[in-house]
């Protein structure tokens, strides 16, 4: 699966889910198995798992932590700082075994991103990160005229088709 539609193809260019539905939760809960761990540790431990190539933001985590915690999959108790420790609990290793399939399936496609990521040419990584921060650093700069909207969608346009013809 490719992380953008193709506009040529007549999709938008819209980011794909990297998990897809429920597959955070089973991430979470798979990780919290293996070891007890707070929020950040958990965003940081996918991160690496995939070598930087996602990153769950808090917003999503949290919010799934949470409802793990109301599922009686995990329980939370205080860690050094003050944070939340999440710990798996008898119906977490349970849920957690009942959705093994599933929960492999997603913990394969991490491990699918990380090395599609490993093995795109440096080169092109560092052209990817040069042309995300250009786009981040642009539109923070504030609003765009209709005139200069127009014009930076049509090098965004002109970008994806000219790679498509590589």
């Amino acid at each position: 699966m490719s992380d953008f539609d193709s506009p040529a193809r007549g999709g938008s260019l819209r980011r794909a889910r990297v998990l897809g539905h429920g597959g955070l939760k089973l991430v979470l809960i798979r990780l919290i198995a293996e070891k007890p761990s707070h929020g950040y540790e958990l965003i940081k431990a996918i991160e690496d798992q995939v070598h930087g190539s996602y990153s769950p933001s808090p917003g999503v985590v949290y919010p799934a932590l949470t409802l793990l915690e109301e599922m009686g999959y995990v329980s939370v108790g205080s860690a050094e700082g003050g944070r939340k420790l999440h710990t798996i609990t008898e119906a977490g290793r349970q849920y957690l075994e009942s959705q093994r399939d599933e929960a492999d399936a997603h913990w394969a496609r991490l491990q699918a991103k990380a090395k599609a990521h490993a093995e795109r040419p440096p080169q092109i990584q560092r052209a990817i990160e040069n042309f995300k921060l250009a786009v981040h650093m642009r539109l923070q700069r504030g609003a765009l005229t209709e005139e200069q909207a127009h014009a930076f969608a049509a090098v965004l346009d002109s970008a994806a088709q000219n790679i498509e013809k590589i």
